[in-house]
């Protein structure tokens, strides 16, 4: 009918369903295209071109498993249904990253299937500690008083889970399949080495983590000055629907309608003319509607009072047939003094008296001519219609269209002056509602929301990267750092005046933590191994060398995602959380190659002095020269030594030496120089205990 014109059509009636097919289809889109760039990481970072396969068949697996457990939940929103397959492949395809570059390292000198088991045994720990940060951060947006946070936290803690057990249970045997395969497709990694960021890490260690304070500050300043809504019809996003493009359409035509329902105690129709007459006033209401100003004709509202005479004059009834019928009513009604006293005076509103009329006549009790049946079944259908609308079994309502964005502090302050003018005739028995008064709502437990997730996911991350690491000093720095980058993550729309939808702050914020935390966890423990081995320079440069191609896999398919869907999704929801995240990871990525190092390297001694392990303070000396000892030694030594050893060292030493004579074990001695001096060399001894040193040997 309408197809030679351009049409527009926006309408709640179905809204959902053809949003979620819309959205369902964006994603399916969204998800060849992350294919497409993992294939493409991959081949970069990967050592074979059948490791490939190999970890597509394990995410495959562990997303076909999450997708149909769903059905344990019983119905879950159709974000979450849309994102989760997306969002699982970017969290947890690095675990199977770390399980296939074991099984690479020690396929080097073992054969497949011990390489296999040895590689299961190395990544297991490592695995574990990376998905429970990640875990962390899903459960902490389980406690969100909005189902969105709730479905995606469970149904993406589950779908960690099912990757995890794909992981460890499925590619160990996926791996022997094609091991062969792998030894004849071995390449380049063309991931390169980083060094001049280690480099550069050594040079600014002093400098960087005072600034990364100073600029913390600013940046968490300028987070909390973020502009936040809560409305979905705010929302900017990329791609548009087909109902955004007809609402922005309809609304540039006719203008934008902000719509807000009051709700009072039904039957006390005097205090809603009061409350309508009173609402009509103000400047920002454009229309008003309800029982008591819906006009009969230029004279009365459905609400009047009007006596016997006056509602046969409205009518044209018989005055003695409305007589009887006032009588009736007040018997009804239990109201028996009109009928003694007299009914002339007794007064009913019109509606009410309409409606009673009509049930009259439908039972048979009121005969009326052809003419005056029409008018009534007339004036009962606006009657009827109008009762339905504006008044329930308990409830009456007054329907506002107001002149005022939909939310904003203007607003929030109408919608008070609203309430407390209903107050004053019904007191706290109002009930304001629509998209406003739901938004103000938002608004509300957004504040509360954000102090829960944020709070639990530091702590929940706090105490694994504790068990993890055995300190209570790097799990504060780690945790700093990338809340550093949420919050810089969310200063950069407050800088460049762009709004967030809170959702997406909600949600971004948790997985950022969770997940992101993992690209700190990788450079901390590469550096806490090799710093027992290099210098604390050359292992903060061979720590970035090795966890770089990790980062780079991991962080770059994470960051795809994101802003994959930020361009993509159609629905705003969803596409402002993948703006969120995309930007966040990447902002996190940053923050870990060119700060954490740093932070890392100048607080090595609170990480060394806050560690579980903490040794008894034991008295030390320094020592110059060549010195010869057997016991167990704990100090520097180009390096940090804290072994048993038995040999002679040339340099300077600050040492520690417990004692391992028989019955002695355990005892702690203080170095001493030997009383001789022996050539030219200016050679100390360290005595142990009695005749510990053979003098004899020196030479």
């Amino acid at each position: 009918m309408l197809s030679e014109y351009d049409t527009y059509v926006s309408t709640e009636v179905g809204a959902e369903e053809s949003s979620s097919e819309a959205l369902a289809k964006d994603m399916n889109i969204i998800l060849v295209l992350a294919v497409i760039i993992i294939v493409v990481v991959l081949m970069l970072s990967t050592k074979a071109y059948l490791q490939i396969p190999v970890l597509l068949i394990t995410f495959g697996v562990a997303a076909i498993l999450n997708m149909g457990t769903n059905y344990w939940f019983g119905t879950i929103s159709s974000i979450t249904n849309s994102i989760a397959v997306v969002l699982q492949l970017a969290l947890a395809i690095d675990y199977a990253i770390i399980l296939c570059d074991r099984f690479m390292e020690e396929h080097e000198t073992l054969d497949a299937e011990e390489a296999v088991k040895v590689a299961l045994s190395k990544a297991i720990p490592e695995i574990s500690s990376s998905s429970l940060t990640t875990i962390s951060g899903m459960v902490a947006m389980m406690f969100m008083q909005f189902r969105l946070g709730y479905d995606m936290g469970i149904i993406l803690v589950k779908a960690i889970i099912l990757s995890l057990i794909s992981v460890f249970f499925l590619m160990p045997g996926v791996l022997l399949i094609f091991a062969k395969g792998i030894d004849k497709t071995h390449h380049k990694c063309y991931v390169p080495k980083i060094t001049i960021v280690g480099k550069f890490a050594n040079k600014t260690k002093y400098i960087i983590p005072p600034l990364f304070v100073i600029f913390l500050i600013f940046a968490a300043i300028l987070s909390n000055r973020c502009q936040y809504i809560y409305d979905t019809s705010s929302i900017v996003s990329a791609k548009k629907s087909e109902s955004k493009i007809a609402e922005e359409r309809i609304e540039d035509t006719f203008g934008a309608s902000n719509q807000l329902v009051v709700m009072v105690p039904k039957g006390n129709y005097d205090s809603e003319k009061a409350v309508l007459q009173q609402i009509e006033k103000l400047d920002y209401v454009t229309s008003v509607l309800g029982l008591s100003n819906v006009s009969i004709n230029d004279d009365y509202v459905l609400t009047d009072k009007l006596s016997p005479r006056q509602f046969a004059e409205l009518t044209d009834i018989d005055t003695e047939v409305v007589d009887v019928l006032y009588m009736a009513y007040a018997y009804n009604q239990k109201q028996y003094g009109p009928v003694f006293t007299g009914i002339d005076e007794y007064d009913v509103p019109i509606i009410d008296m309409f409606l009673f009329l009509y049930d009259q006549y439908q039972q048979g009790y009121v005969t009326l001519d052809s003419s005056l049946d029409d008018k009534l079944n007339t004036l009962y259908d606006t009657l009827h219609d109008a009762q339905l609308q504006l008044q329930g079994t308990d409830y009456s309502r007054f329907v506002l269209n107001i002149d005022l964005p939909v939310e904003g502090d203007e607003t929030y302050a109408a919608l008070e002056e609203i309430r407390q003018i209903a107050a004053k005739y019904y007191g706290d028995d109002v009930v304001l509602v629509g998209n406003s008064t739901s938004n103000h709502d938002l608004e509300s437990s957004f504040a509360s929301d954000n102090i829960v997730i944020s709070v639990l996911t530091a702590l929940f991350v706090m105490i694994i990267l504790f068990f993890t690491f055995q300190s209570a000093g790097l799990p504060v720095l780690l945790v700093l750092t990338i809340q550093g980058s949420i919050w810089v993550n969310f200063a950069v729309p407050s800088l460049t005046g762009q709004t967030v939808f809170f959702i997406a702050y909600l949600i971004v914020s948790a997985i950022q933590m969770g997940a992101t935390i993992d690209y700190a966890i990788v450079i901390s423990n590469r550096y806490l191994q090799l710093k027992k081995e290099y210098e604390l320079k050359e292992a903060m440069i061979e720590t970035l060398n090795q966890s770089f191609p990790t980062i780079f896999t991991s962080g770059s398919i994470l960051t795809c995602a994101g802003f994959l869907i930020g361009e993509i999704a159609s629905d705003a929801t969803v596409a402002s959380i993948g703006v969120a995240l995309g930007r966040g990871t990447l902002i996190s990525i940053i923050l870990v190659l060119f700060v954490l190092p740093q932070i890392l390297l100048m607080g090595d001694i609170i990480i060394e002095k806050t560690a579980l392990a903490m040794n008894i303070s034991r008295p030390s000396r320094e020592i110059a020269g060549k010195v010869k000892v057997s016991g167990h030694v704990k100090g520097y030594v180009q390096g940090e030594i804290d072994a048993d050893i038995q040999g002679v060292f040339d340099g300077h030493m600050n040492v520690l030496v417990d004692s391992v004579l028989p019955g002695r074990q355990g005892q702690i001695e203080d170095i001493k120089a030997a009383d001789e001096v022996i050539g030219d060399d200016n050679e100390h001894l360290c005595k142990d205990g009695a005749d510990d040193i053979d003098k004899g040997d020196e030479q």
